[in-house]
């Protein structure tokens, strides 16, 4: 029997902060709060701590997810992080998480550095790692801090992001065909000073704008990338796959901002009703938003066993990516593989 792997469950934590739409009009006045709520499709953000950082919030996920699903942190065998806020330039934080959850010596443990499309890029890594078999239970972990990052008088990057750490596990699944895949990527390089942070690295570039050391976005180019690539990233998948749209049950997209993803949705002529949008009281939380829209869209009751879902990140890169999920529901795996 072929090797086949599935995601077995997903949680994820926000930390304590809240940042309303209300207290941002006060920042900035001339944009009152149903302004701000209409044109993002966010009402709240939640803010680390000053020493909280995104390893905090990705432990704070797993230890959630192994309560929830009574899962041995001695079962785990690969450990994947995500983000772009790490911890320390090195070491690498996974090795960090591997030891403060208990996770054996013998497990492997790296970071990736991708934004908006990381968790795409995430599933496809455990997939390879688990359908190879070099792991049979492996830990999907995403954390973001961008608040650190952001100008506190930026009001276009103020608006949106917001902090959020998750989990997710992937194990080794019971049938032949794989509940993941096939996957479709893109980059376009081209595009990276559209949505930028310098301030921790070493080049300085002979354009780069005095000042501008603090994320910086180009919302109107950010834009256009999108509405370029995402309904081309969907096509191919569906053509890759050999489905049409309307077999698939439920769209997860990275939940950028409700304006860009009502245009998506129209462009590409998927149902309402099908196309799953959470970010309201979280805003853009980067490479979580995509395991966040799944949990939230579970508990809703709106993702039922069995769904095709399809998964579609983009972003900062640019970077974007797609998947198919065949939903399995949470699944507990206590004891090792």
């Amino acid at each position: 029997m072929r090797v086949s792997s599935r995601i077995s469950g997903i949680d994820y934590h926000l930390p304590g902060i809240s940042l309303t739409n209300e207290e941002l009009s006060g920042l900035f006045p001339d944009w009152d709060a149903q302004k701000i709520g209409a044109k993002t499709g966010i009402e709240n953000r939640w803010i680390a701590g000053a020493d909280e950082l995104s390893s905090d919030l990705a432990e704070a996920a797993a230890r959630k997810l192994f309560g929830r699903l009574a899962v041995e942190a001695s079962s785990i065998d690969f450990v994947l992080f995500c983000s772009q806020t790490p911890d320390y330039l090195l070491p690498t934080t996974a090795c960090l998480l591997q030891n403060r959850l208990g996770i054996p010596t013998t497990a492997g443990a790296l970071d990736f550095n991708l934004g908006c499309s990381g968790y795409v890029y995430g599933l496809s890594l455990a997939k390879g790692l688990v359908e190879s078999g070099q792991a049979s239970r492996l830990l999907l972990l995403t954390g973001e801090t961008y608040s650190k990052l952001l100008d506190p008088g930026d009001r276009s990057v103020r608006t949106i992001f917001g902090d959020a750490g998750t989990a997710t596990l992937v194990v080794r699944g019971g049938t032949d065909e794989s509940a993941m895949g096939p996957f479709v990527f893109g980059t376009d390089g081209s595009g990276a000073a559209n949505l930028i942070c310098r301030r921790f690295g070493w080049r300085r570039d002979p354009e780069e704008v005095p000042g501008r050391e603090s994320l910086w976005m180009n919302g109107p180019e950010i834009f256009n990338f999108t509405l370029r690539a995402v309904p081309a990233a969907v096509d191919n998948l569906l053509s890759k796959a050999d489905r049409k749209l309307d077999e698939v049950d439920l769209f997860v997209f990275h939940q950028a901002n409700e304006y860009m993803l009502e245009h998506l949705r129209r462009k590409m002529a998927i149902p309402a009703g099908k196309f799953w949008v959470s970010m309201r009281d979280c805003g853009n939380t980067v490479s979580n938003s995509i395991p966040i829209a799944l949990r939230d869209a579970e508990v809703a009751g709106r993702l039922r066993v069995g769904d095709l879902v399809m998964l579609v990140g983009f972003g900062v890169g640019y970077s974007w990516g797609a998947t198919l999920v065949r939903w399995g529901g949470d699944q507990t795996v206590s004891g090792r593989a």
